[in-house]
């Protein structure tokens, strides 16, 4: 007999750790999921962006059930003839020198993996990374997350990291204009970082593109010049392409359009189609020389077959179908939906993001460009109900959308009509509000 939602609910809040007050999800198909009662939600978070393929993808799910028929587990002390497959094809894709893969388990334990390399590899310890990134909130990523402030704090002791100024320029800290500013904050950052560091720096870890911290893109030139300030210091520039690799932002690696290759390069997400599975790239230099200095890392499960073949699977749809290609499609029809709110509501005060990664940020007034965190709430909450799944970010004023690459031209329509509704109706409830408040005898 099927449990019913107030059952299940109330499961949830008597036995689960986290409370939620979302609906329950109970299915899942391309775009759309659907919670117990049969509502459907376009998914516009791509599950968190580990079903940007679309859930439940066929190929996907062919490629598990392969495995299930041959082999789920595998001893990770031992080769799979699955990981070897993946490594090839993974490392086929990657730009020379990164020819060195090793898998794990998300995209947190990526960017750990990534940094023990780096650790074992510079004799270093000390991380750098801008004060807007996000790498995870599990192990040593956590002390490198600081677009999640609660993720660190009183959570000691932490590693070496030091924050830097974020590419942020649309809320410039150093009040300065790109391109005029000569990007300042990275000379800035690396003032600071050489007076405090006690000479042990291993690597400077960051995303390509912004997105927890804001759906933002650094200014063209700013990666160069931060791979160039690393070099000079023997650090390893760590890209941590989770949310913005393999075609979500129409290249198959956001660091591509910058001409700029990271020494380390961490993948997760929608790289195992739903199933999760991360990976490290590096070169073979750095490999080699980390693996005769003692590194090692792994996990019981971190080179299953179920999840290789699902990244085997992944990697084939993303080829196979252009999906770069598709993401500048979608994503661009997209942003045209967002460009259309900015030019109808003056609380909307910038619209940005590339290929399928893209957010509003949304202030009381354009001109002084306070952020807008309970109207972005509200908003959210509003759309959540009529059907429409994205984040709000930095408190909430900041939305972000990512529309799976299977999207169409009706689903971007209706997000757009539900989007369009919410704030229709919040700002509707705000000026009546303010009415009230302010001619309280009417």
């Amino acid at each position: 007999m099927k449990s019913s939602e107030g059952q299940l609910m109330e499961w949830a809040k008597k036995y689960n750790f986290l409370d939620k007050n979302r609906p329950i999800i109970e299915r899942a198909k391309y775009t759309i999921v659907y919670d117990v009662n049969g509502k459907e939600y376009i998914d516009f978070t791509s599950g968190q962006m580990c079903s940007a393929l679309g859930h439940n993808h066929p190929k996907i799910i062919k490629a598990i059930m392969e495995s299930c028929n041959t082999i789920i587990h595998s001893n990770n002390s031992l080769y799979n003839v699955y990981e070897i497959e993946l490594a090839k094809k993974l490392c086929e894709i990657c730009p020379e020198p990164l020819k060195k893969a090793f898998f794990l388990l998300n995209g947190a334990d990526s960017n750990d993996g990534a940094m023990n390399v780096a650790k074992r590899y510079t004799d270093g310890w000390e991380f750098a990374t801008p004060h807007l990134g996000f790498h995870g909130l599990s192990g040593t990523p956590r002390y490198v997350t600081f677009a999640v402030p609660q993720a660190n704090k009183k959570f000691g002791p932490a590693i070496g990291s030091f924050a830097m100024v974020a590419p942020y320029c649309y809320r410039c800290l150093l009040n300065l204009k790109y391109p005029k500013c000569d990007l300042q904050c990275i000379d800035l950052s690396f003032t600071l970082l050489d007076a405090e560091s006690v000479g042990a720096l291993a690597g400077f870890i960051t995303e390509p593109m912004f997105s927890a911290g804001g759906v933002f893109a650094p200014p063209k030139g700013w990666l160069k010049k931060i791979k160039q300030k690393c070099d000079e210091r023997g650090m390893l520039l760590i890209l941590d392409e989770a949310q913005t690799g393999l075609a979500k932002t129409g290249t198959m690696f956001a660091f591509e359009t910058e001409g700029v290759v990271p020494d380390i390069l961490t993948i997760s997400k929608h790289f195992g189609g739903g199933i999760s599975i991360s990976a490290v790239v590096t070169t073979s230099e750095i490999a080699d020389t980390a693996k005769k200095k003692g590194f090692i890392m792994s996990h019981s499960q971190a080179n299953d077959p179920i999840g290789c073949m699902a990244a085997i699977a992944s990697l084939d749809i993303i080829i196979e179908e252009n999906m770069c290609e598709r993401a500048e499609k979608v994503g661009d029809k997209w942003g045209q939906k967002l460009t259309a709110l900015y030019n109808r509501y003056e609380n909307v005060g910038d619209v940005r993001g590339k290929g399928l990664i893209r957010g509003i940020e949304l202030v009381e007034n354009r001109k002084m460009r306070k952020p807008a965190q309970k109207l972005g709430k509200d908003i959210a909450a509003e759309s959540l109900r009529n059907g429409l799944i994205f984040g709000s970010l930095r408190g909430g004023h900041i939305l972000r959308f990512v529309p799976p690459f299977c999207t169409n031209d009706d689903e971007i329509e209706q997000a757009y009509n539900i989007l369009n509704k919410s704030f229709e109706t919040v700002l509707s409830k705000r000026k009546n509000l303010f009415k009230s408040l302010t001619n309280p005898l009417t």
